[in-house]
């Protein structure tokens, strides 16, 4: 059974965690590189990580995004104490802030399945069990990546948890941000994920009352090792 190290990085800038993400992806690739010329009884085995954290006010924009979808400029970030990033991923612009987990797999997928279509579908299948244990149903909106509530109701749909990732050498990085007890209102600065005809909602405003995030992480990490088939260290 594969393992997974665990690191709950707390509060953290989301420049100092893309920069320790990038350190451990970048370490995994380096040893899959060298394993080439190393005989097979001398390769070396590659770690995998879950890394989880939250971040002060920040949005972050993907390799693939409009940034038209940021709909205020730079004075108005600072006078929000907001950041903004363009970054290496998938995916449009989201929001990132306290009371959101925020979850980066760095896996190499050859540990796993080497297909990131399930991949993504996993860490979906992750928080729609979640959910499920606070008795919400949520699932995926086609074409769409990231879970939803009513997603077959053009009226209702609303985006609880969005996604974006990166993988190189089938090994990942980016992730999941899952909206538990967040300040909705920074979402009006951006159209999330260049989506405009859906709305977005967190667990405590679904539930109606704040939310134990350390329990919600630990719903997380337990269908992460089923799902996965790993351990986590």
């Amino acid at each position: 059974m594969q393992k997974v190290k665990f690191i709950d990085l707390g509060l953290i800038d989301y420049k100092e965690a893309w920069d320790y993400q990038e350190n451990l992806f970048s370490g995994i690739v380096k040893t899959k590189i060298d394993n080439r010329s190393f005989p097979d009884n001398q390769q070396k085995l590659t770690d995998n990580y879950l890394l989880f954290c939250e971040h002060p006010h920040v949005y972050t924009l993907g390799n693939t995004g409009d940034k038209e979808h940021l709909l205020i400029n730079e004075n108005q970030l600072k006078e929000k104490n907001a950041t903004y990033y363009k970054i290496n991923r998938g995916g449009d612009i989201t929001y990132h802030g306290p009371g959101q987990i925020v979850g980066y797999p760095i896996l190499d997928l050859d540990n796993f399945f080497t297909d990131i279509h399930k991949y993504l579908r996993f860490l979906e299948e992750m928080v729609i069990r979640t959910l499920a244990e606070y008795n919400i149903v949520a699932g995926r909106s086609e074409g769409e990546t990231g879970v939803w509530l009513d997603a077959e109701n053009p009226l209702k749909a609303r985006k609880i948890c969005a996604m974006g990732v990166r993988a190189s050498r089938w090994v990942t990085m980016h992730g999941f941000a899952l909206n538990v007890n967040i300040n909705m209102d920074y979402f009006g600065n951006i159209i999330p994920c260049g989506i405009v005809d859906k709305a977005v909602t967190s667990l405590d405003k679904e539930l109606g009352h704040k939310v134990n995030e350390e329990e919600v992480k630990e719903k997380l990490i337990k269908h992460f090792s089923d799902l996965f088939e790993c351990e986590y260290i």
